[in-house]
């Protein structure tokens, strides 16, 4: 008698299962292949691409139609955030007057896998008219395109990962990568730096982390909590309560930094049974507590803070004069942790 094959809680078949993770490998096998084989097709054209960007004065206008549409979207913003400015063009809309964005300066990377996508090879002769010199990111270097190029870039793949070798798989990764190794190149000749990334996107994590001082979230002026090094242990308390940084500075006349007082070190204290009306702060404190200047960045102040396990650190400037404060609670609110 024939077993029917057991179901899964989802309702599927396990040899479906089973059926679906080997196609699964065998679709990132085929695109991993598919990379793999352009880094023996990189040679004097694609040095010959990134000599083309560096020397013109313009920018770069990346196209492409349906899903290379959508691959040169992508190729334009990765060139312009490692700094080499570039704008996608929509055929279609080139033809209706987007046109205009092309100056004689530019330089246009058509991306077609056959390289003979109609909408671009309409509007190739306008761009050629305007000046713009053209590279050709291509799966067929006998194509129009490819002959139209001033600089040709191979992307053919031997297939593409859909089980019937139509949909754009395997040659749209191809495509993407190669235009990622594209911008990385540039990125490379440009001197473009992690300060210069961080610029180009103040808005995320990693901006925030290369662009954000201790000055920026630290706590000065009134909001700072201080106290005299002869300050009773009461004035201290009161002093931590008001700054609500679980912490107090101690600090000598010239308002050099003497040591801090912290919640823990107020535990200990009681620990040991200290005569709170005759104790000053002095003898309680932690001298020479660890301390950041103002113009490190905050994330430098995230490392010191982990790595000596603690949750507050005093802000000192060249003459080891309290400058600010700041804690955890400071970093988070600056999204920097």
């Amino acid at each position: 008698m024939i077993r029917a094959a057991s179901k899964t809680r989802h309702g599927q078949s396990a040899s479906g299962g089973d059926a679906a993770l080997e196609l699964a490998r065998r679709v990132l096998a085929i695109e991993a292949d598919a990379v793999r084989a352009l880094i023996e097709r990189i040679d004097e054209r694609f040095l010959g691409a990134v000599s083309l960007i560096l020397e013109r004065r313009g920018r770069v206008v990346v196209s492409g139609i349906g899903k290379s549409g959508h691959i040169a979207r992508k190729i334009a913003s990765t060139l312009s955030s490692t700094g080499t400015p570039a704008v996608f063009l929509h055929p279609a809309e080139a033809l209706h007057g987007d046109l205009g964005m092309i100056e004689a300066g530019d330089v246009f990377i058509a991306i077609s896998h056959s390289g003979e996508s109609e909408e671009l090879l309409d509007i190739l002769p306008q761009v050629k008219r305007r000046g713009a010199k053209l590279i050709a990111l291509t799966g067929r270097r006998d194509s129009t395109l490819a002959k139209e190029s001033d600089v040709l870039l191979d992307a053919g793949v031997a297939q593409e990962a859909c089980p019937h070798n139509l949909a754009p798989t395997a040659s749209t990764t191809a495509a993407l990568a190669l235009g990622d190794a594209l911008a990385v190149a540039l990125l490379d000749a440009r001197g473009f730096s992690a300060d210069d990334f961080a610029r180009s996107h103040p808005g995320g994590t990693l901006g925030r982390r290369l662009l954000t001082h201790v000055s920026d979230v630290m706590r000065s002026g009134a909001d700072l909590p201080a106290v005299p090094e002869g300050a009773s242990f009461k004035q201290a308390l009161l002093e931590i309560s008001r700054g609500r940084m679980g912490m107090t500075a101690v600090l000598d006349a010239g308002r050099r930094v003497r040591g801090i007082f912290t919640d823990g070190d107020l535990r200990r204290a009681l620990e040991k049974g200290v005569d709170l009306e005759r104790t000053t702060i002095a003898e309680v404190m932690t001298p020479g507590p660890r301390s950041i200047r103002p113009e490190a960045l905050a994330v430098e102040a995230v490392q010191l803070m982990e790595r000596h396990k603690i949750n507050q650190l005093l802000v000192v400037d060249g003459d080891g004069c309290l400058a600010g404060a700041l804690n955890m609670h400071d970093l988070f609110r600056a999204k920097v942790i």
